[in-house]
């Protein structure tokens, strides 16, 4: 059995203007259209957050040059992990536009945290030396004589005191001496370098620069004073001892 339909049409064949009730209920599908799509879309921006470029890494390069009347030492040393301030001990480029104020760059960071960093290109400045019988990591279970202790106090591009960035490297050396745990000497290094450019990699190839004359003068103190004390103590060992 058929069911009479509205008749949409006007006549002549023409279409009625839509009641106010019709253009609710089209208005209303409408909507319920779209909400399986926004959902997805929701859905879909949920899957991979933070998307976008990934950061470029940047690494320093150790030392290779050095003065040639260094000594050649036949002790062993160890470099404790370095310390530095939290905001220093990441992986990320610090800078400075004022000096109460740390920053960093966007989109740039280290291959690893600064500190651990420093002491990677220590120990291989120290080999490429060539002037040192043994030197390694702490946890490297070397029985050594003497520990060099370090803290990174500056890692940072400077803005604040100068026409463009300044890449400001600075470490304080103690050296200790085994077993007896005594200090030999503490010496702090430091060096700013200017960078060519505000681009970031001109900003990296100062903070090489930097970290290359730290690098030197470290090296060279800790085997010229750790000598000198070796020395010291080998003599007082082959002298004889007296009883009363």
């Amino acid at each position: 059995m058929r069911q009479n339909k509205e008749d949409d049409t006007a006549p002549g064949g023409a279409a009625a203007p839509a009641g106010p009730a019709v253009l609710q209920r089209r208005q209303s599908l409408k909507a319920l259209a779209a909400l399986p799509f926004a959902g997805f879309a929701a859905a879909c921006s949920n899957i991979v957050p933070g998307q976008g470029p990934p950061p470029t890494l940047y690494r320093l390069t150790p030392k290779s040059t050095f003065r040639e009347d260094l000594p050649q030492v036949e002790w062993q040393l160890v470099l404790e992990p370095p310390a530095s301030a939290a905001s220093l001990n990441t992986t990320r480029i610090a800078l400075q536009h004022s000096p109460t104020q740390l920053e960093y760059y966007a989109r740039s960071g280290w291959t690893d945290q600064a500190p651990f960093m420093l002491q990677t290109l220590m120990v291989e400045s120290f080999e490429n030396s060539g002037k040192i019988l043994s030197v390694a990591r702490e946890s490297g279970g070397l029985r050594a004589d003497f520990v060099l202790k370090t803290e990174l106090r500056e890692f940072q591009t400077i803005y604040y005191d100068s026409d463009g960035p300044k890449a400001l490297v600075a470490v304080n050396a103690k050296l200790i001496q085994l077993p007896q745990r005594s200090i030999i000497g503490s010496q702090n290094f430091q060096h700013s370098v200017a960078a060519k450019s505000d681009q970031i990699d001109s900003v990296v190839l100062a903070f090489d620069d930097a970290l290359d004359k730290v690098l030197r003068r470290l090296v060279e103190w800790t085997l010229i004073e750790g000598q000198a004390a070796y020395e010291r103590s080998d003599q007082r060992r082959r002298q004889p001892r007296t009883t009363g």
